[in-house]
């Protein structure tokens, strides 16, 4: 009999806040992370979503203070990193069966600033196993680094994993940060907006980048102290191949993306709830997206983007999104796609304007990134 796997605990650690109900009051108040930045010497601000480094310093302080580690013993991005897995580990056993996931694209890519000689930390393997050991994980470290679907790509790695019998229950953190390389190589593509991000606005001009870690705890196992729990009812991932950067302009990969996950949950067009889809606000992107929900017959769904209060987090941007999806269900809530005024995509699509009560059952996450990758999950409140 094939087992149900659930996500039961998660925890975030954004620029809107250092756990979830912080930010998902903030969420309410229609608060955003994005603002004007310049962290590159003779180079303009440009709008950003930035973790207050000060701030972050004293939260870590105050969280690690006791432990047998000096702060410098951590990178800016490591710390973000633990601050969101720590509540989590405190609140499930870690043993010998339970796994360990890393999402992330960039990792410690500030690392090579002004060296000639790769530095400790910076390959994606060692960054998972200094986090992995720091919480006395047993099993090896897995890493999922696939452009901006790896934070959705994670949770279906570990429901598969668990369902194969590898793992019982699985801990995913999933982070970036905003360092000059992710800046240049998105100015490379001239793909950064010169104002808050609109995601479908026909206003819109580019993305606004983001940082952020995200935390969920996976597993088969149900207990009566949970708070909630959402099964992982479907998944799917779908490299359409069509470009190094620009998304497909029939949206194929994340139709069949999307296909895949309803057909293996069993879900049809009318039983979905909610989308929080991958909305960047680039003009491609969003055109790409409408598509393949027409497609699906998902046009009339409410839908909702969060990269107007988030920016864009990269490898941090699935899971966080979907921790904000599954809190909008428990609450009841769906939350406007932020800056939205006028379409300016060529299918209808039914976004979300406002705070308005919704019961939410049924929610597709989908994320799309550069090389033609697509991911889509169904969760399912239970």
């Amino acid at each position: 009999m094939m087992k149900d796997i659930y996500i039961t605990d998660y925890n975030c650690v954004t620029p809107l806040g250092f756990d979830v109900q912080s930010n998902w009051h903030a969420l309410l108040e229609g608060k955003s992370g994005v603002a004007l930045h310049k962290i590159i010497e003779n180079h303009d601000a440009f709008y950003a979503s930035m973790v207050d480094t000060q701030s972050l310093e004293k939260e870590f302080n105050s969280v690690f203070n006791g432990f047998h580690h000096d702060s410098s013993d951590f990178t800016r991005l490591e710390k973000m990193f633990l601050l969101s897995l720590k509540p989590l580990t405190e609140r499930h056993n870690i043993t010998e069966e339970t796994a360990f996931i890393l999402s992330t694209t960039k990792g410690n890519i500030s690392l090579l600033k002004n060296q000639n000689t790769l530095p400790e930390g910076v390959y994606l393997s060692d960054l998972a196993k200094k986090i992995a050991d720091f919480f006395g994980f047993k099993t090896k470290p897995i890493v999922i680094s696939n452009a901006c679907v790896s934070g959705v790509m994670a949770i279906a790695v570990a429901k598969n994993m668990i369902l194969a019998g590898r793992y019982n229950d699985a801990f995913i953190v999933a982070g970036d940060e905003i360092s000059e390389f992710v800046i240049s190589g998105f100015n490379s593509f001239q793909a950064i907006g010169t104002d808050p991000c609109k995601p479908y606005d026909k206003d819109r001009n580019g993305i606004n980048l983001g940082e952020a870690t995200a935390a969920v705890y996976i597993t088969s196992g149900l207990y009566q102290n949970e708070k909630f729990r959402f099964k992982v009812s479907g998944d799917s991932a779908i490299n359409d191949a069509n470009h190094i950067s620009g998304p497909s302009r029939t949206g194929d990969g994340l139709f069949a993306s999307i296909r895949n996950a309803m057909t293996e949950a069993k879900v049809s067009a009318e039983e979905i709830d909610f989308i929080s889809a991958h909305g960047t606000a680039t003009l491609y992107n969003d055109e790409m997206e409408s598509i393949a929900f027409n497609r699906m017959g998902l046009q009339h769904i409410p839908l909702n983007s969060m990269k107007g209060y988030y920016g864009h987090c990269l490898g941090a941007s699935g899971l966080l999104e979907s921790i904000i999806s599954m809190e909008s269900s428990i609450h009841g809530t769906l939350i406007p796609s932020k800056n939205f005024k006028e379409v300016g995509i060529s299918q209808p699509l039914n976004i979300i304007t406002e705070n308005r009560p919704a019961e939410i059952r049924y929610i597709l996450k989908t994320a799309s990134g550069f090389g033609g990758c697509n991911a889509a999950v169904v969760l399912e409140k239970t």
